[in-house]
């Protein structure tokens, strides 16, 4: 069945008959219709609605439901939970509850929809009212108590649909005994061979050995065989040589990839959030959890029960933690202004719709606003199904994530933690040393700011210069003002013998000026600047010389304002490429600013000494200041370097201020102390670290249940607004129930009871499957719809066999695609044959093997391997492989496509990076799911814009040039053996003559091309050659590398 796109049945969206109350509208529509005629024939006959003869049901009411009613509230269709079919059901009503409460009109829905009481919109919607006696006369068979007889006789769709051939238990049946049993390699065999001898058909001959070991290598591994493994193969003529090779690519760990990509559609697995943000999420570890489960050969019943619920397994590993990703791969809206409910509620429907999909091969979808047109599934069934999913913690967002540190991170993880307790005890601990000291301190900074001059002596520079050749002049107030011409950056040094003992300070004032562009104090357009490093140095006179001037450490720096990102600190932390500037958002920015900096300890000097202090400038764009002042002071640090917004709280009465201010002040004092202040910036460096050792922490997204369960309503019409009657978890009816000791189900209960022997629906599903993988078709060709509107099974009984073979084999994923591919079904040649044509032509009883082309990320893997670049690393974050410009314009946010070029340029398709709203082009390009929905099998479609990706596209001619130069240095050094080289790497099988005819003449054509037109050979060939390989010989082969990749037999599986 298929929805509308807002979710409504769209016979119903065509009519426009929203459904209320547990009524569409149509309903009512013809209850007043079939009323208004009833009225009319009683008032005929004498008979009146106020006579208050009983009214019977079955010739008065049943023919009108029939007639009106049944189209959508019946077996047939079960519209808001609602049937109208069945007496006992009337009267237990749908969603919202009953429909009719006998003796009470005014309290029934029904009523209230025609009379327009109580909360109910009138109905009909848009027409004119019923007459009253119309309406009197339903609500008098309500007061009458809604009689219904006792004995009916109703046949339900469910009665029908659940004798369905795949809602019956699996049975295993007996191999047939055929005729040809020398043909018969295992019990596959006999079946088809019982299909084929029926319709009077024969198999065909088994293919050539080159085509099976490449149609073996492409099913298991999804890479074509090397030339060396072919020619192993078709060297080795022992008896089950077959067999070793099957045994060696299912031990490939290339082999988990292969099936991990098939399974990643079925997960909807993307790197992106979707929507029209579609921003980037974390999830790739689950991706690597498959490759690995895989190869591991994890049975598969383990395998869906760590899916579905790992999270819930008795103290779970980490692994079963990252494989609760399979439902994590929802999309999430990003947008402004959405309600993360909607969207939650969402991600739970598509978990339901995946789950039916994926394990039971039905389309449950269908019963998420009305039942299921077809199938036995109630819209009850739905919400039951829902519920096992509703009560996981997140809500349209990532978390719950996963951290996943490695070994190294843990180690410096757990350092860190050590070390920050540390000095966080030691803070605390230098903290209770200075409380005493807290009350003085207070009365300290008030004084002192209430006189600045009395402790503040300006500087009077006796020189000042600008390296880059400005002008600096001192003006009376001793302020330094730079002028001339003004370079693009600047070094000025100041220097002075007027140095206070005792110097504890110094402060830097930057000040406006009328010269200065707006005003100043910069040099900037803007009058702002950037000051990058202040650096203060001593010289001492012993005798006549003086010393060489010696740093003097500042330890603190501390601005009345700093721009975002600029602050004071970074003046003194020795790096040019940070700095001070003043720049605000909003006000006035050119106003006199300071900076304040303490000096780790006074200088103390009985002699004459110098001070020259260097303001450093390195931005371009006349970022220098233009005027400032220099200031020393003598008293103490803890005193004079506080931010001087403090002084507004200090005026704050004690029992007024709040908790904040209170804070701030206690932080000022702290900060005043030297030992506090560098017990702080270690505890700080140590956090800084922490934080960006966390930010580099993978993470996954994994589920998480919450601790109380939601509680579970039947959405009415699917809508989250309108929540009907609740529910609890459980599985749809039609199918065997959770065991009885299970009370309150669980996902945990759910993945168990999918793979448990009563459950007729999971294991003929996933045979049905793998066998799709291996024939390009199912048993059952709807592969993800076993219900009644779904294709018959070809083969029945075989498909029961492999359902009862493979939980024989205890869910052996290995063991069963072993037997598919060692039946001489598999091994046969795929020659079309047209005798067949009118009988079979749709080859569905397999007298031949089918073939297809490969898969989009395949497809790219064909050009990896055969150009000789493939990286064969397994596993590991998402990969960025050259790509066309320009696919991100029309996005709603430009995406990040930082191209990789070292060896992961050459991963395997299945790693690229999948934005969903804007896909890796050539993925779709050859029907790569969109993965916002589970894709159970792709389709496969033939445009001519797949030609031209593989003969233009740059990241595909790439690896074409690679396999030119690959021929060029590993083949022979003479054409014909290049060419056969070439094709055993391309198709695995040495050329036909016309075929090696045909292509010497077309490099011999193309070598004379190029060697007269070097210029498009150097645009042909790779641009990094040997020395030794001329650049119209590497064209000339590239032209052929390109021909041979453009074959459809390179991108086929035959």
């Amino acid at each position: 069945m298929f929805l509308s796109g807002n979710g409504v049945d769209p016979i119903s969206q065509k009519r426009g008959l929203p459904s209320i109350s547990g009524f569409s509208m149509r309903d009512l529509l013809r209850h007043v219709t079939a009323t208004v005629l009833i009225t009319t024939a009683m008032v005929h006959s004498g008979f009146a609605a106020d006579n208050k003869v009983g009214i019977d049901f079955e010739k008065q009411i049943r023919p009108l439901l029939k007639q009106y009613c049944y189209d959508c509230h019946s077996q047939d269709a079960e519209e808001s939970g609602l049937r109208l079919d069945y007496g006992a059901n009337i009267l237990k009503g749908g969603d919202r509850g009953p429909s009719v409460i006998p003796g009470k009109k005014s309290d029934s829905p029904l009523f209230q929809s025609l009379t327009g009481q109580g909360k109910i919109p009138r109905m009909p919607h848009d027409m004119p009212p019923l007459k009253p006696e119309e309406i009197n006369l339903i609500g008098e068979w309500i007061e009458q108590g809604g009689h219904i007889p006792e004995s009916e006789s109703v046949l339900t769709q469910s009665q029908v649909s659940s004798e369905h051939w795949a809602f019956q238990p699996i049975k295993r049946p007996a191999v047939p005994v055929v005729t040809q049993q020398d043909w018969v390699r295992n019990p596959i065999d006999a079946f088809i061979l019982q299909g084929l001898n029926q319709n009077k058909l024969t198999p065909s001959e088994e293919a050539e050995r080159h085509t099976l070991i490449r149609r073996l290598s492409l099913d298991l591994t999804g890479l074509p065989p090397t030339v060396e493994q072919v020619q192993a193969f078709l060297a080795d003529t022992e008896t089950g040589a077959y067999e070793r090779l099957v045994d060696q690519l299912l031990a490939s760990p290339h082999y988990g990839e292969r099936w991990a990509r098939h399974w990643l559609d079925v997960a909807r697995y993307a790197d992106s959030n979707g929507f029209t943000i579609d921003g980037p999420r974390s999830i790739w570890k689950f991706r690597d959890w498959v490759i690995k489960a895989i190869n591991d050969n994890m049975p598969f019943d383990q395998f869906v029960t760590e899916q579905l619920a790992g999270d819930l397994l008795p103290q779970p590993a980490t692994e079963q933690l990252i494989a609760t990703g399979f439902h994590r791969n929802t999309l999430i809206n990003q947008e402004g202004g959405t309600n993360p409910e909607q969207f939650r509620v969402e991600a739970v429907v598509d978990r339901v719709n995946t789950t039916g999909a994926a394990f039971l091969g039905l389309t449950v979808g269908c019963a998420q606003c009305h039942k299921h047109k077809y199938d036995p599934l109630t819209q009850r069934d739905f919400y039951q199904l829902y519920a096992i999913f509703n009560s996981t913690a997140d809500i349209n967002s990532a978390p719950p994530t996963l951290a996943l540190p490695t070994d190294e991170q843990k180690t410096r993880q757990t350092e860190l933690k050590q070390q920050i307790a540390m000095l966080t005890k030691q803070l605390a601990e230098q903290e209770k040393l200075l409380a005493p000291e807290f009350e003085t301190w207070k009365a300290s900074i008030q004084q002192t700011f209430n006189d600045d001059k009395q402790h503040w002596s300006v500087l009077k520079a006796q020189d000042a210069i600008s390296e880059n050749g400005a002008t600096i002049t001192i003006l009376e107030d001793q302020s330094l003002l730079v002028g001339g011409k003004i370079p693009n950056n600047d070094v000025y040094r100041v220097e002075t013998e007027n140095i206070p003992p005792e110097t504890t300070g110094l402060r830097l004032e930057v000040l406006t000026h009328e010269s200065l562009p707006k005003k100043g104090p910069g040099w900037a357009g803007n009058g702002n600047f950037v000051l990058d490093e202040v650096i203060v140095e001593v010289a001492k006179k012993t005798g006549d010389l003086w010393t060489d001037f010696e740093p003097v450490k500042l330890v603190q720096a501390t601005a009345d304002h700093s721009q975002n990102k600029f602050p004071a600190s970074y003046l003194i932390d020795g790096d040019l490429k940070t700095g001070w500037a003043i720049n605000v958002s909003q006000g006035n920015m050119n106003v006199n600013r300071r900076v304040l900096f303490s000096l780790q300890s006074p200088l103390q000097h009985s002699e004459p000494m110098k001070l020259r202090v260097t303001l450093t400038q390195t931005r371009d764009a006349k970022y220098n200041v233009g005027r400032f002042r220099i200031s020393t002071t003598t008293i103490a640090p803890s005193v004079f370097n506080v931010d001087p917004g403090l002084l507004d709280i200090l005026k704050v009465p004690e029992e007024k201020r709040d908790a904040k201010q209170k804070t701030s002040i206690k932080e000022a004092f702290h900060k005043s102390n030297p030992e506090w202040v560098e017990l702080n910036q270690r505890l700080t460096k140590q956090k800084t670290e922490q934080t960006r050792l966390n930010k580099d922490i993978v993470t996954t997204m994994v589920m998480k249940e919450l601790p109380k369960p939601r509680e579970t309503f039947i959405l009415l019409r699917g809508n989250f607004l309108a929540p009907g009657a609740p529910v609890s978890p459980d599985v749809p009816a039609v199918l065997p129930p959770f065991p009885q000791e299970v009370k309150e189900p669980t996902r945990l209960d759910f993945a168990r009871w999918l793979t448990s022997p009563e459950q007729p629906l999971t294991a003929r599903v996933t045979v049905n499957r793998y066998w799709q993988r291996f024939f390009g078709r199912g048993i059952v060709e709807t592969e993800n719809d076993f219900g009644t509107q779904g294709t018959p099974p070809t083969h029945p009984q075989l498909l029961d066999w492999l359902a009862s073979e493979f939980m024989r084999l205890k869910w052996d994923v290995k063991q069963l695609h072993k037997l598919i591919v060692t039946s001489a079904t598999y091994r046969q040649a795929s020659d079309f044959r047209s005798e067949y044509q009118e009988q079979d032509p749709r080859n569905l009883l397999l007298s031949r093997q089918n073939r297809f082309r490969m898969e989009a990320e395949s497809i790219r893997d064909l050009f990896l391997a055969s150009s000789g670049l493939l990286t064969r690393k397994i596993g590991g974050p998402s990969v960025y492989p050259p790509q066309p410009e320009g696919i991100y314009v029309l996005t709603q946010n430009k995406k990040s496509w930082p191209e990789e070029q070292d060896a992961d340029r050459f991963r395997r398709g299945m790693y690229t990076f999948f934005w969903r709203s804007s896909p890796y082009p050539m993925l779709p390009t050859f029907d790569a799911p969109n993965s916002n929905t589970t894709c159970t099998r792709r389709v496969r479609s033939n445009t001519p814009l797949q030609a031209l990706t593989l003969a233009n596209d740059q990241s595909l001619f790439e690896l074409i040039q690679g396999l030119a130069l690959r021929i060029l240095q590993e083949g022979p050094d003479y054409d014909e053996g290049r060419l056969r080289q070439a094709f055993q790497i391309c198709l695995s099988r040495t050329p036909a003559d016309h075929e090696l005819e045909v292509l010497t003449r077309y490099l011999n054509e193309q070598r004379a091309w190029f060697k007269k037109s070097p210029h498009q050979a150097k645009q042909v060939a790779a641009s990094d050659l040997p020395e030794e390989i001329e650049i119209a010989e590497a064209a000339s082969w590239t032209a052929v590398a390109r021909v041979l990749m453009n074959l459809d037999e390179f991108i086929t599986r035959e």
